[in-house]
């Protein structure tokens, strides 16, 4: 058994739950479909509204009303809280506070709820880019958020920063995201080094480092960029095939 992580699974209780919100998501979206092709994890789900699952998902799903979050996690008590809530500029109708109330407020209202329920990981899909000193409102929010949940508490927590996002998302029509997805390739190789947080990852590289990180042992507030995250994708797979 490897030193890194806590059993994904056993013979009598099998795979083990993970929490999840922000499941209408891309991120979300993706983590339920490869935790039910395996039996390591099974998401538990908790969104404000009903997801489009995908075909053959195996989660249990809570839908609730944000207030009723902190109960649903006291009663199911998952080993980890995967955490991929985020809203964009363009659903908040361009509006800060309507923004924040849901990358900085539901947020870190969530991770508290997790705190009290004992739930000892939590994993925080954030931004590249997050910095409290952005010019950007996205980025400082961001920035602000992460700050607050590693402050909570919690026995680890690792933030992800992804750069931009491939993948195909589910009734979110973001015009410039696809248009820079589809330019990514050539777009990569023009950044220089030290901008390289903002090249792209494929959305499964990040499901798969949050998987892995949320049984990790070890304590402490852990950050992980673009090269981070493929190494800790890469170590679960691993994980996963080496024990099947």
């Amino acid at each position: 058994m490897s030193e890194l992580y806590d059993t994904p699974h056993d013979a009598v209780h099998g795979p083990v739950r993970v929490g999840l919100v922000g499941a209408t998501g891309l991120i979300g979206h993706r983590l339920i479909e490869i935790s039910s092709a395996g039996d390591a994890m099974r998401m538990v789900g908790i969104a404000r509204r009903e997801p489009q699952l995908p075909k053959g998902a195996k989660v249990e799903m809570f839908v609730a009303d944000p207030v009723k979050w902190s109960e649903i996690l006291e009663t199911v008590k998952p080993r980890a809280l995967i955490c991929a809530l985020g809203t964009t500029w363009r659903k908040a109708g361009r509006d800060e506070a309507a923004f924040r109330a849901v990358d900085y407020d539901l947020i870190v209202s969530t991770a508290e709820a997790a705190r009290e329920a004992g739930i000892p990981n939590l994993v925080l899909v954030s931004s590249s880019g997050a910095n409290r000193n952005a010019k950007s409102f996205y980025l400082r929010t961001k920035a602000e958020t992460e700050e607050a949940v590693s402050k909570l508490g919690l026995s680890r927590v690792d933030i992800l920063r992804p750069g931009l996002l491939k993948g195909v998302r589910q009734d979110d029509l973001r015009p410039f995201e696809s248009i820079a997805q589809f330019a990514s390739p050539l777009l990569d190789k023009l950044l220089p080094s030290k901008w390289q947080g903002l090249r792209s990852i494929d959305a499964d590289h990040v499901c798969e480092a949050a998987m892995g990180l949320a049984l990790r042992k070890a304590a402490g507030c852990f950050i992980h960029d673009n090269d981070a995250i493929k190494r800790a994708a890469r170590d679960w797979r691993a994980k996963v095939t080496k024990e099947h």
